[in-house]
């Protein structure tokens, strides 16, 4: 437990029991005057204090414990470490030593259960549940009810077990203030009624434990006839003054101690220790010579009230932290507050924002505690914030999941077209519609996870059903073309490393071999037709290479170029060449156009002018050039 946590409990507590001990007292009162009621308690509020904390202890003689056993920040505990905090205090401490830890902890648990039952129960509102029918079970709740309840069966067999002796000990305690009443009407050897006196001084420091509404009362009366008796003992002044003298040194020894206490900058080590001394004035000591009586208790008293004092200043400070914490507090609630004003329309956003929140929310518990009077109001607040970020957040998950079964919806659909159509053989209608669905699928969108992976395997088995068979058949249906395929990358090989002999017309016949070679082979399948181009750059690096008419070369290579085009089955590679052809056609008419228009500029310029003579090379070039296009026309037109 922390410095200002033991402060804080201490204070509470003992403003509490001291209003308490106060009123049994004056019910109880004892109207003989004694030495600490020389200052009434209703006007001296430190030792209302410490009599009230020593009167708790009266009643059970095992407090060392409950000082020493840590109080931790259970406010920025999770549930299941405030559970976990219980469990070890139950197992490892006694019952009556861990009551605050233990509800405090109970205290902290339900605040934050019930805002997850909150939370849990507007999830089921949101997807459509009845609130009649809601119910959440959770182990984490059940494992603190079923450790809350250990730890309270404890805490009544310890009560009952001390009960009765309390009960005992306060009877021995009456009847030791009895014999101790009598002994002023013993007539007998007065060193034996002072040894007497001494047993019975013993008998009551070791008579135990006795309620604590019985305290004060009892050690008043006990201390009254206490002095009665010393003042009786003027018979045998040797010893009362001896007994006064020990009292009085050992008080002094009180005193000095309680005086160093009060330079101590710990004050919950100080005035815990300070208890102990008043006690031991109380429980221990007797009485000290009457004119002493006055002075000492004065000045033990004086240096009680420094100690107090300086714990009234800390507990000002205190309160100074406990705004900063508060204004802290509010920060964070208004960072969340702006956070869920924010507009999110994606998951990935979302999830960035719960993030964010989930930051500021242990930021929350980690920023201390706050004045009490303004404690409820606070949580109450940051609370509310939350629960509407939270809305908002479920209400997009609802939308979304929404979104999410209509595309299941949707996506069931194609795996029922998918199904029905996987054992088509129309690949020709079938095939555009199987693809058509995969396409279909990919643009839909996500469906929820649970359903996820099933309807991808089984849309995606039907599919690959059909493919599969679909690309068998074809297989088989070009076993030959495929044979084709592989002679005709056997021949392009060849034909990449041939070796030209120099002269034009044999190698020229060698080329024609091979096209012929080439054509003689067939087609090929229509996904191996990537071949065709290969053979037709190998085909153009071989006419490279011969020193023949460029234009009968080219004529060559297109007449071979024509019939890979009709071998291809499909009149659109056709179309395609011609309407190729014909642009080229136009083109070339509109730079000989342009060229005879130029000479106008020149028409009075002799023809041997260089310039001149530029311009009708370049026309004669294109003209050539146009002849080769229209050659190439009439080729395809032969096709049709």
């Amino acid at each position: 437990m922390s410095e200002k946590d033991n402060l804080l409990q201490a204070d509470g507590k003992l403003e509490n029991q001291s209003t308490e001990n106060s009123a049994k007292t004056e019910e109880k009162k004892v109207t003989e005057p004694t030495e600490n009621q020389e200052i009434p308690e209703s006007q001296d509020e430190v030792l209302n204090e410490i009599e009230a904390v020593n009167a708790e202890d009266a009643e059970d003689e095992d407090t060392k414990g409950r000082h020493e056993i840590e109080v931790k920040d259970y406010h920025a505990m999770e549930l299941e470490e405030l559970v976990a905090e219980l469990e070890r205090l139950v197992k490892d401490e006694k019952a009556q030593a861990i009551k605050t830890h233990v509800e405090e902890i109970r205290a902290e648990f339900k605040t934050k259960f019930n805002v997850l039952l909150e939370d849990k129960k507007e999830e089921f509102l949101n997807e459509g549940g009845n609130e009649i029918d809601f119910h959440y079970s959770s182990p984490i709740h059940k494992q603190f009810k079923e450790t809350y309840f250990v730890y309270r069966d404890k805490l009544k067999t310890h009560y009952q077990s001390i009960e009765k002796n309390h009960k005992d000990n306060l009877a021995e305690r009456l009847r030791i203030i009895e014999e101790i009443k009598g002994l002023i009407n013993v007539e007998e050897n007065i060193n034996t009624t002072y040894k007497y006196f001494k047993e019975l001084q013993e008998q009551w420091r070791n008579a135990g434990a006795i309620p604590r509404d019985k305290y004060n009362n009892a050690w008043n009366t006990y201390h009254h006839h206490v002095e009665i008796f010393y003042d009786f003992l003027h018979l045998n002044r040797d010893l009362r003054d001896l007994d006064f003298k020990h009292n009085l040194d050992q008080k002094l020894k009180i005193i000095e101690r309680a005086e160093e206490l009060a330079q101590d900058d710990n004050l919950n080590r100080a005035f815990r220790e300070l208890q102990v001394l008043h006690k031991l004035w109380k429980e221990d000591l007797g009485p000290v010579a009457k004119e002493n009586r006055d002075e000492i208790w004065n000045r033990f008293k004086a240096a009680t009230k420094i100690i107090h004092d300086k714990r009234q200043d800390y507990f000002k400070d205190l309160d100074k932290i406990y705004e900063l914490n508060l204004e802290t507090k509010h920060a964070i609630i208004s960072k969340i507050e702006a956070i869920s004003k924010q507009p999110v329309k994606s998951h990935s956003a979302w999830q960035n924002k719960i993030k964010e929140i989930e930051t500021l929310r242990k930021e929350f518990f980690s920023a201390g505690k706050v004045p009490v009077k303004v404690n409820e109001a606070t949580w109450s607040k940051f609370k509310d914030v939350v629960r509407d970020f939270n809305r908002n957040k479920n209400t997009f998950y609802k939308d979304l999941k929404k979104e999410q079964h209509n595309n299941l919806d949707k996506k069931l659909a194609l795996i029922k077209i998918a199904e029905e159509n996987k054992n088509s053989e129309d690949f020709e209608t079938t095939t555009p519609l199987m693809k058509k669905i995969q396409n279909e699928w990919k643009n839909i969108g996500h469906v929820p996870r649970r359903d996820s992976d099933k309807i991808w395997k089984q849309f995606k088995g039907a599919c690959n059903h059909y493919f599969n068979k679909f690309h068998a058949t074809k297989d088989a249906e070009n076993k030959e073309s495929l044979e084709i395929y592989n002679k005709k990358k056997e021949l392009l090989d060849t034909m990449k490393t041939l070796e030209m002999s120099g002269d034009n017309k044999q190698d020229l016949q060698l080329i024609k071999d091979h096209i012929a070679q080439w054509k003689a082979l067939g087609a090929v399948p229509q996904n191996k037709r990537y071949i065709e181009g290969k053979y037709s750059k190998a085909l153009d690096a071989l006419f490279d290479g011969l020193k023949m008419d460029k234009e009968e070369a080219e004529m060559i290579k297109f007449e071979n170029k024509l019939e890979n085009l009709s071998n291809a089955n499909d009149s659109r590679f056709l179309d395609n060449e011609r309407s190729f052809i014909r642009k080229k056609i136009d083109e070339v008419k509109g730079e000989i156009n342009q060229l005879e228009n130029n000479l106008l500029f020149f028409k009075h310029v002799k023809d041997d002018n260089p310039l001149v003579k530029e311009v009708y090379k370049n026309i004669e070039k294109h003209k050539s050039t146009l002849a080769l296009w229209k050659t190439k026309l009439s080729k395809i037109k032969e096709l049709y």
